[in-house]
């Protein structure tokens, strides 16, 4: 049954405790409904137009007041377009979208840490600032412009800029789909509308030419802080990116299977990642391995921290800082991989598969057992390549025999390393 009441936030909070009032209506505005939830004492605003039920929004969330407000602009606009939303924003300003963007960004199991650090500090320091008093319906062009885009290319890169009216449009987009505001402010406003200037790609600071002198410095890395020099050299040999590097684990290295395995988690493109080993990384990770347990650590990383757990970003970036000394980045490194396979003439998309970039599904669904070989022939391409600009004196790989060893590892292509240090550090990392 329908009862007839006067619509106000006191009504409602009277009639919440009786449970049998479930929907009401006022005749001062036909077609407006308020239907209590089973939680009380929320409920359910509707206006019903040519027999369809249109949800306006949630109480409390929407007062009466707030809905009575707005109720002659929702009658036009759904009788100019049947189809359109009736839906009320709980919000006045662009702030408190944000707001609720920010957090459910936190709160999403599927993005990365970092990334919902940048856009959190980007929310919080830039676009609340700026354009958080904004009202839905003073978001427009010239005041993007004068608010936020020219103030920001003043002091910011393009490219960070661009990442900004990127949060702003997709948060909007976000709360427009759900139901959370009833027009999209965002719609039809486009990043080129503010610059015409093209985003230009950093160059690398790493060239080929420049291997030799790089694999000399990670030689005397090597000997003075092996763990710095190894996370760069497991970069170069295989294209990886730091922060899926860094967080390496030897249970994720199988020398039985010449493999380095990175779990989904750990990547930046949420797939996981396998990477064959050639002979040159398993000896090199096996003189690493035994390094670590001369100096008592026989954890599970291979970037440890003091604390005993992986090295953090802060920590990776610090290191970079130190072996570049201001010259090349981490990145350079992978840029340096990527461009050297080209050079070698390693297939495309071999190259984009070593390197883990986003992929469409339908090179997803290439054959991998074909892949897989093929990767490994890339690899050790490149790694013999490597050895003559002094790789070889660093992993102590030569002609099958390593130096610090009597053993000689299996030359079958399907043992690789030598067998008998696959047990040890199998038995380390448990």
């Amino acid at each position: 049954m329908t009862l007839t009441i006067s619509f106000s936030d006191a009504e409602l909070r009277r009639r919440a405790s009786d449970v049998s009032c479930v929907l009401m209506r006022d005749p001062r505005h036909p077609g407006l409904y308020f239907r209590f939830t089973e939680d009380r004492p929320r409920g359910t605003w509707s206006l019903v137009v040519r027999k369809k039920w249109n949800r306006i929004g949630a109480y409390p969330d929407l007062s009466v007041k707030a809905v009575l407000a707005a109720l002659p602009e929702t009658r036009q606009r759904l009788a100019t377009d049947p189809h359109a939303s009736a839906a009320l924003s709980p919000w006045a300003t662009l702030g408190e979208l944000l707001t609720w963007y920010s957090d459910r960004m936190s709160r999403d199991r599927h993005l990365s840490a970092k990334r919902k650090a940048t856009a959190k500090s980007a929310i919080a320091c830039h676009l609340i600032p700026r354009v958080g008093g904004l009202a839905f319906a003073d978001v427009r062009h010239g005041t993007l412009d004068t608010q936020l885009m020219w103030p920001l290319q003043e002091t910011l890169s393009l490219e960070f800029v661009r990442l900004i009216f990127a949060l702003l449009v997709v948060a909007c987009r976000q709360a427009h789909t759900l139901g959370m505001i009833p027009s999209n402010p965002m719609a039809g406003i486009k990043f080129s509308d503010f610059s015409k200037t093209k985003i230009k790609v950093k160059p690398a600071r790493l060239r080929g030419v420049q291997v030799e002198a790089l694999l000399g410095r990670l030689a005397e890395a090597m000997e003075r802080r092996p763990a710095h020099a190894m996370l760069a050299l497991m970069m170069l040999c295989h294209g990886s990116r730091v922060g899926e590097t860094r967080m390496a684990l030897w249970s994720h290295i199988s020398l039985a299977e010449r493999t380095w395995h990175l779990p989904a988690a750990h990547t930046k493109t949420r797939v996981e990642h396998t990477l064959p080993l050639t002979d040159q990384v398993c000896a090199l990770l096996t003189r690493y391995r035994a390094r670590q347990a001369a100096t008592g650590y026989t954890g599970q990383y291979l970037f440890p921290a003091r604390n005993g757990k992986g090295m953090t970003e802060g920590q990776a970036a610090a290191v970079f800082t130190q072996l570049g000394e201001g010259e090349w980045t981490s990145h350079d490194l992978r840029k340096l991989a990527r461009t050297g396979w080209a050079d070698l003439g390693i297939d495309f998309l071999i190259g984009e598969m070593l390197i883990n970039h986003a992929m469409a599904r339908t090179v997803q669904a290439y054959i991998h057992t074909t892949v897989e070989e093929r990767k490994r022939v890339a690899l050790e391409k490149w790694h013999a390549h490597l050895d003559a600009k002094g790789f070889a004196a660093i992993h102590g790989l030569e002609e099958g025999r390593n130096k610090d060893s009597s053993n000689t590892p299996e030359a079958a292509p399907d043992k690789g390393c030598a067998a008998t240090t696959e047990s040890t550090i199998g038995e380390d990392s448990k």
